[in-house]
């Protein structure tokens, strides 16, 4: 009796696997849309936008989920789950762009998300000029040391300094703009040529710096803190970093899915931000503010999920207690096991990636790359 062999491919790489068993190559790239298959979430569609792409999926051997109630219209509203292969849904695209209630424009949206972003890893230097940072603090408190320690960011590699005047660990004191002034202050005065982000939640602090060099402005408080912070990033012409955050950053809520929730919500805060007239805008899902060690895996493992907000996404994962150590742990270790997690985020390609050790991270880097 034969035996068969047979291996689940994982890889996205469809073209390179078709050439390898010795499929056409004039007719490689586009077969290769018929094995990928893409899944997409689309909100709110009203009864007859839902049974429209419901019936041109699965006229094309697609699916689409929709609510149980949308064909006896007890509900008007509905979610719906799209999948197939791009082949698929790119052949649904040109059969929505002839039908009415706006689905051309679905089409169109639909089509954005296929299309491939080019994304490189770049490497945010974290420079905490405070005495109770959780894993630094201190260290670079006096205003030599933190020099000393920029142009070591620098050397070992990073795209951008993040300098923080104040503490945003768990139950850390609110540092009043003028410190943190204070504490910029001879920081600034020494910049060399390289993007200079300043970790602030005050509109105050955020025009000192602006004036004095930075270029951008990471809100950790997601514009919450302080309203103004966005007029002023509009007003600089500067770029902004909005995270999603809570009020206190032990703060646990419930979310119903934490990764749905907190993709509504950066996107929510986008739309603030380019209405303000802010047009270069990086997110950060705020891994540790705000939620459970079950709840920043969850984000990790699902990351790409928030690329479909077309723009670029940051990620801090470095040092931070949840992956299970002490205020009091050595930082080599802390750095171990931010590494670990930092691998699969530079094999999906996160744009950004806010680290302590930027040495470390630069050799992963340049290895997986």
């Amino acid at each position: 009796m034969q035996e068969f062999v047979l291996k689940e491919l994982t890889t996205q790489d469809m073209e390179s696997e078709l050439k390898k068993i010795g499929f056409d190559i004039a007719y490689r790239a586009k077969a290769s849309e018929k094995y990928l298959y893409k899944t997409f979430k689309i909100f709110n569609l009203n009864l007859a936008q839902a049974n429209i792409l419901k019936q041109t999926a699965l006229s094309l051997g697609a699916d689409c989920g929709v609510h149980r109630d949308i064909l006896t219209a007890k509900v008007e509203k509905s979610d719906v789950i799209l999948g197939g292969s791009i082949s698929q849904i790119k052949k649904i695209c040109e059969k929505l762009n002839s039908q009415p209630f706006s689905m051309k424009i679905l089409a169109q949206n639909i089509l954005e998300q296929l299309q491939k972003q080019e994304r490189k890893t770049k490497l945010v230097g974290i420079l905490n000029i405070t005495p109770n940072s959780f894993s630094d603090g201190g260290l670079y408190y006096k205003p030599n040391d933190a020099l000393a320690h920029f142009e070591k960011l620098i050397t070992d590699g990073a795209d951008i300094i993040d300098i923080g005047a104040e503490s945003t660990k768990p139950e850390a004191l609110t540092v009043e703009p003028l410190e943190q002034i204070e504490r910029l202050k001879p920081i600034l005065k020494n910049l060399p040529n390289i993007p200079i982000s300043i970790d602030t939640r005050s509109s105050e602090v955020a025009k000192f710096a602006l004036d004095n060099g930075a270029t951008i402005i990471n809100d950790v408080s997601g514009m919450d803190f302080d309203s103004k912070i966005i007029d002023v990033v509009a007003k600089y012409n500067a770029q902004i970093i909005i995270q999603h955050s809570t009020a206190k950053t032990e703060d646990r809520p419930e979310y119903k899915d934490v990764v749905e929730d907190v993709y509504l919500e950066l996107l929510r805060k986008r739309n603030i931000a380019l209405e303000k007239g802010v047009k270069n805008i990086i997110l950060d899902p705020g891994i540790g503010f705000g939620k459970s060690k079950e709840n920043n895996f969850e984000i990790l493992d699902r990351i790409e999920e928030l690329y479909s907000l077309n723009t670029p996404i940051m990620v801090g994962v470095s040092r931070k207690s949840f992956l299970g150590y002490k205020e009091s742990t050595d930082n080599s270790l802390k750095d171990s096991l931010t590494l670990a997690i930092s691998y699969p985020l530079i094999k999906k390609k996160i744009d950004f990636l806010r680290v302590h050790n930027v040495k470390l991270h630069k050799q992963l880097l340049d290895s997986v790359i």
